[in-house]
């Protein structure tokens, strides 16, 4: 990945999620890593690994909120932000709610599972019982070039 400016925390924050998307890759996941930031403080990290943990659950997001409830010692996540490299899918949005995320910031759209923006926008529903500030875009292009060149090379 060509080294890149930092115009924001958004844009720092996310640089570090692109860096574990890229552990992932390594690990013959699909590239998608996440970091939870408290103030100025990355308190949980996480990349996907469902194939190598054996554990449909294990997305991005949801290991590094595992990770964050485990340095809190609290599974509310009150006051912390989410960034994570591509739109997340049901199960990690209703994981968000559940923490009391305060803001979830993504790099690119899922146009097949994301649920944000892409499908249903379930973030939105009236029923729930907190809200997330949500915000997308953030690198999304080297976000999407992550994938696309993941599943390029899986083809070939």
């Amino acid at each position: 990945m060509k080294q890149k400016l930092v115009n924001s925390a958004h844009e720092k924050w996310m640089l570090e999620a692109l860096y574990l998307a890229q552990l992932a890759e390594q690990k013959g996941e699909v590239p998608v890593g996440a970091v939870v930031v408290l103030g100025d403080q990355i308190i949980g990290r996480g990349f996907n690994q469902p194939i190598s943990a054996n554990d449909p659950t294990a997305h991005a997001e949801i290991m590094a909120l595992r990770d964050a409830a485990k340095y809190q010692g609290n599974y509310r996540l009150v006051d912390c932000t989410l960034y994570v490299t591509i739109e997340p899918c049901a199960m990690c949005a209703g994981a968000m709610v559940h923490a009391r995320i305060k803001q979830l910031v993504y790099g690119a759209s899922e146009p097949k599972s994301g649920v944000i923006t892409s499908h249903l926008k379930l973030l939105d529903a009236g029923h729930l019982n907190h809200k997330v500030e949500v915000q997308g875009g953030i690198l999304a292009s080297e976000c999407a070039e992550r994938m696309s060149l993941f599943f390029k090379c899986r083809c070939e």
